[in-house]
């Protein structure tokens, strides 16, 4: 039934043509090594699958080490993130801006993308907005498994907030949201009930 609440929680955003970030929280007794200890910012796209990055990995890499092609690699200074164990030598970004990026993104929150297209990463690495992180990698799940992963408490859930996605200091992120999610509404509540709201 816990799926059930998260299905309800992105759908109702799709339908309403609002955004559907969600933050999934690794509950302590998911021994899965990448996700142990994690917090995972997903969403669904338009044909329904789950794609988000793991929030509090960094890594330490920079952009050069990564992917030394980029254009601009030597001078980006900033972190890059490990975003999950799908494609890890992909770049990701996760970005704010006020206009609908011009290549394929999903968007996460209001004025807040994920993308890994070429055409939109190359003019974020040369001038990154103030609001943006880059992640190798991506998580992402198979038609039911996330379903199946939730249904027997693997994760909590709690909204995605800007605050949360762009904390400067990951560590002890995991822990504090734990506490949050064992307290949310959301995640405890039957999904009938997180309907009729």
């Amino acid at each position: 039934m816990r799926f059930t609440a998260l299905a309800l929680l992105l759908f109702a955003g799709a339908a309403l043509a609002q955004p559907n970030g969600i933050l999934l929280i690794a509950n302590p007794e998911l021994s899965d090594p990448n996700f142990r200890h994690t917090v995972v910012l997903v969403t669904w796209t338009e044909e329904g699958s789950t794609v988000g990055v793991v929030l509090n990995r960094p890594s330490p890499h920079r952009l050069a080490d990564v992917a030394p092609s980029w254009p601009g690699a030597e001078d980006y200074k900033g972190p890059i993130y490990s975003g999950g164990p799908v494609m890890r030598q992909v770049l990701v970004a996760l970005f704010e801006s006020k206009d609908e990026p011009k290549a394929r993104a999903f968007r996460v929150l209001p004025h807040l993308y994920l993308s890994m297209h070429p055409e939109n990463l190359q003019p974020l690495i040369a001038h990154p907005p103030a609001r943006m992180r880059l992640y190798a990698g991506f998580s992402g799940w198979a038609p039911r498994q996330l379903e199946a992963e939730v249904d027997r408490g693997g994760w909590f859930m709690v909204r995605a907030t800007e605050d949360v996605i762009f904390r400067k200091d990951t560590a002890g992120m995991w822990e504090e949201l734990v506490e949050k999610a064992r307290g949310s509404r959301t995640s405890r509540e039957p999904a009938a009930r997180i309907a009729r709201r």
